[in-house]
């Protein structure tokens, strides 16, 4: 037996429980594993509290990711013993996540744990993490340079945004942040390798098909209107690596930016993610992150603990990342 966090639903209301179960109340896949850390993000604290329409099946385990040890396998690529992490695929959402103590999945969904990381390190960079760097990836295959000009960045005090200030930072670009709290996040992103902290307001008039040209590449981890105004501001020949929709599905936009000034809009998701390309961005992620990524806040909390560090985080009253040690 082994513990969980079990979300049910009574009268349209989400429950969250801490219950005891066992493997054969899990969910079918080749790999069982010991969980070590999952961590605690913005969607995570949508779906326990229930102010979000994020799980549809019940009852659900919830947590988008893990990072723990084989216990056995059924496929050849990990034995036990293995070390291992996992972003996306829905688990959390449509497949038991990372809240229990153990868990069941798709060889397919894993990937090797990276040498440089522990099993918390790699859920303080957790799927927002691997997002951001997939994210910077998109805009180094388009051919973005440092040298081309300054790089904005969007929602960069959440967790895909920060980490992908931190990157580009590391890769030498000079880096605009866009936050909605000047003063409460300013000084973090400085400290993350920002060289100028913009308020989001400066995006909430509705864009016109072309603005002044601003930016030689931009990460926008917000959607809709903001990367309709991010769009119109970009250079000739530039580049949107664009990873969010928090903003909404519309895009308000027209051609111009694309026909007129090459612009290269290119879609992130970290679930469509061909497995070699996992791979390479994990390993990435080891080389460019500073040590003093991991001296960032950082709250380890208990599973019990989680429901109600799942409604602060949904009320704006956490600074940086939750893991949950399992």
């Amino acid at each position: 037996m082994f513990n969980a966090l079990i979300l049910n639903q009574e009268e349209k209301r989400t429950i969250a429980s801490i219950e005891q179960i066992d493997e054969s109340q899990l969910p079918e896949g080749d790999v069982l594993i010991e969980v070590d850390y999952s961590s605690l993000n913005f969607k995570d604290g949508l779906a326990i509290t229930g102010k979000g329409k994020i799980i549809r099946n019940f009852p659900m385990v919830p947590g988008i990711d893990l990072a723990g040890t084989v216990i056995s396998s059924e496929d050849n690529r990990y034995q036990a013993g293995d070390h291992v992490v996992l972003t996306g695929w829905g688990v959390g959402e449509n497949h038991w996540g990372g809240m229990a103590q153990r868990a069941r999945l798709k060889a397919d969904w894993l990937v090797p744990l990276p040498q440089g990381l522990d099993s918390k390190k790699a859920m303080m960079v957790g799927t927002a993490g691997f997002t951001a760097m997939l994210c910077v990836q998109a805009l180094l295959d388009a051919g973005v340079k440092p040298e081309a000009g300054e790089v904005l960045v969007t929602g960069a005090s959440g967790g895909v945004g920060s980490v992908a200030v931190t990157l580009l930072a590391q890769l030498g670009y000079k880096v605009a942040a866009v936050t909605g709290r000047v003063e409460q996040n300013g000084p973090l992103l400085e400290k993350l390798g920002a060289s100028r902290i913009i308020d989001r307001s400066e995006f909430a008039e509705p864009a016109r098909p072309l603005e002044k040209q601003i930016w030689a590449g931009a990460v926008d981890t917000v959607g809709s209107s903001v990367l309709a105004k991010v769009l119109a501001q970009m250079d000739y020949n530039s580049a949107v690596a664009a990873c969010g929709l928090a903003g909404g599905f519309d895009l308000p936009t027209t051609v111009m930016p694309f026909i007129l000034r090459n612009v290269r809009l290119q879609g992130v998701d970290s679930v469509s993610c061909p497995f070699e390309k996992r791979i390479a961005a994990w390993e990435k992620l080891v080389e460019l992150l500073p040590d003093s990524y991991f001296e960032q806040a950082c709250t380890e909390v208990e599973l019990a603990e989680a429901p109600k560090y799942a409604e602060d985080i949904t009320n704006g009253q956490v600074t940086g990342r939750v893991v949950i040690k399992l």
